[in-house]
């Protein structure tokens, strides 16, 4: 009796483990890896022509959990001046005046079980494009790494960082 209902719950929990991957493939293969934003931001040009390190826009990537999309004032602080006639800065001026926030989609979410901080693989001395690969090449920003479980464990044994389950899962 005891070894039949081992038997039951240890199927039950790989069954569970089963379908909370399929879900999260589902989830990610249904969204669209490059979705497109309310203003079309050139990394191409900020990121590549320019050469502008990713932490001058996204400032709290390495003093918090989350990298953050930069206030509108970072980007009229060039822009009220630099490039005024293209209509993606004239959205921008008007989003700005209205004090309104830009809608960003976001192009990675992890579940919300999961833990994870930007200041801590930045200080690692990862760099931004080993997860978001070469941004500055991209017109449109897309994902190009599944952030799943398997490929974060990889990262974390290669360099050596903790695999401990409560170090990112909540």
């Amino acid at each position: 009796m005891k070894k039949t209902l081992v038997a039951i719950a240890a199927i039950g929990y790989f069954g569970l483990s089963v379908l909370l991957v399929a879900g999260l493939w589902y989830l990610w293969h249904r969204t669209d890896p490059a979705p497109a934003q309310p203003i079309a931001f050139p990394h191409t040009v900020h990121a590549g022509q320019l050469q502008i390190p990713c932490t001058h826009c996204h400032a709290y990537a390495d003093r918090a959990r989350s990298a953050g999309a930069p206030p509108l004032s970072t980007c009229m602080g060039c822009h009220s001046t630099i490039a005024t006639e293209r209509e993606e800065i004239r959205k921008l001026t008007r989003h700005y005046e209205e004090k309104r926030p830009v809608q960003w989609v976001r192009v990675y979410a992890l579940p919300d079980f999961i833990y994870f901080s930007h200041k801590r693989h930045i200080k690692a001395g990862l760099a931004c494009a080993t997860c978001h690969g070469d941004v500055a090449g991209m017109k449109r920003v897309r994902r190009v790494n599944e952030l799943v479980m398997g490929w974060c464990v990889s990262c974390h044994r290669v360099r050596g960082a903790s695999r401990d389950c409560a170090t990112c899962h909540k």
